[in-house]
This record gives structure tokens, sequence and C-alpha cells, in this order.
């Protein structure tokens, strides 16, 4: 090799051959996924839960907030719908919450603000029907034409 010339060691790829910059494709797009995937990663790293924090890690748990989110959305929106309204409220966001079984175990111990209680009346607090007026609705208010006594002329 000669001495005046030089060889440049590193650069190597596209920045050395001068083809076209890719543009950059976040977490998000490439797994399809609505909730930020670098977001959710920087708070698994930030909030000290482990030392090291897998590359799927992320995304498998924005995958699974983005379920969850959608399944609440879903039901709030028949709430919502059910009690003929366009918006939905933290009141329709509680029906959906409760009426499910299994969104309610996992949200057990959750208050929702200004969402209110479920509609819930003990059946001892209830009138109860007396054996009187069931009778009297079982037997027809007018006799029958059948049962009358044929006219004589």
């Amino acid at each position: 090799m000669d001495s005046g010339t030089k060889v440049k060691k590193g650069a190597a790829g596209r920045r050395s051959g001068g083809g076209p910059k890719k543009k950059p494709v976040s977490r998000s797009v490439k797994s399809g996924l609505q909730f930020p995937v670098g977001r959710i990663g920087r708070y698994l790293k930030k909030g000290r839960y482990s030392k090291r924090v897998g590359t799927g890690a992320p995304v498998y748990l924005a995958a699974v907030l983005e379920y969850l989110a959608a399944e609440v959305l879903e039901l709030a929106g028949n709430a919502a719908r059910d009690n003929k309204k366009n918006r939905i409220i933290p009141r329709h966001v509680l029906l959906a919450v409760r009426n499910d079984e299994e969104l309610g175990t996992l949200l057990k111990g959750v208050t929702i603000a200004h969402g209110g209680v479920l509609p819930n009346i003990n059946p001892i607090l209830l009138p109860k029907k007396s054996e009187k007026a069931a009778s009297t609705t079982k037997t027809p208010k007018s006799p029958s034409k059948a049962t009358k006594s044929p006219k004589k002329s």
C-alpha cells in the first residue's frame, strides 16, 4: 500500500454508498398497534420494574392495553346507545364494566369518578303480589258467549 492513499474505515453501508435514506418506521406501525410501543418501553425502563427489559415486552404490553381499551370502549358505546346518547360519559363506562363479568372482576376495587352505582333494588323491598290480586287478574272481566244461556223466543 502506498502511504499517500488513506483508506476510510467504518461508515460502511448506506452512507458511503450514498443511497436514498429510508423513512423510519415506528414499532407501533411494525406491530400494527395504535398504542405507542416506544413510550411504553420507555416507561418500563424508567419505572425500574426490572434491571433489563426485553424487546418484545413493550409490544406485548401495548397490545394488551389496546385490547382492554377497545373492549371497554365497545361496551361503553353499547351502553351509551342503549341510553339513546351519542357521547360516552363516565356513567356508560361504569355500566359497561360492572355488567361485564370479566371486566368487573378485573376492576373490582376501582372507583370510576361520576359513574354512580348500578341500579339495584333488593327483592325484599319490592311489593309482594297478593293472592287476591293474582286471582282477579286470572278471571275474565266479562263471561264468554259460550257460557251464556241461549235466549228463548
